[in-house]
């Protein structure tokens, strides 16, 4: 069993910055792929970024490309986001996610086998 919990959500103004944290416990943390996503009133889960084993590998959503920063600390069990030049339409709920049975990165939210209980991210205008 994984647990994962996020933290670091809150209230911002358009071009704010957050961070993101997601501690993780249970199993070996260096062996879960890591992903976050995100949840918008009325719409799908969708996926935001994710971080290979080692953390040398990261994939983003095009939305959030050059924006976002994806890492992990695996001696702290833990995984962040940064999120820089924030926009009124990256308001939503944020999850972190941890995939046990891949090696690699993927964005659809099935392949992922633990979630977090996601923190929320509002972004004013």
């Amino acid at each position: 069993q994984v647990q994962l919990v996020e933290s670091g959500g809150g209230l911002v103004q358009a071009g704010g910055s957050l961070r993101l944290s997601c501690a993780a416990s249970g199993r070996t943390f260096s062996n879960y792929v890591m992903g976050w996503f995100r949840q918008a009133p009325g719409k799908e889960r969708e996926f935001v970024a994710g971080i290979s084993r080692g953390g040398g590998t990261t994939v983003y959503a095009d939305s959030v490309k050059g924006r976002f920063t994806m890492s992990r600390d695996n001696g702290k069990n833990t995984v962040y986001l940064q999120m820089n030049s924030l926009k009124p339409e990256d308001t939503a709920v944020y999850y972190c996610a941890a995939r046990l049975t891949g090696l690699f990165i993927t964005t659809t939210t099935t392949t992922y086998d633990y979630w977090g209980q996601g923190t929320q991210v509002t972004v004013s205008s």
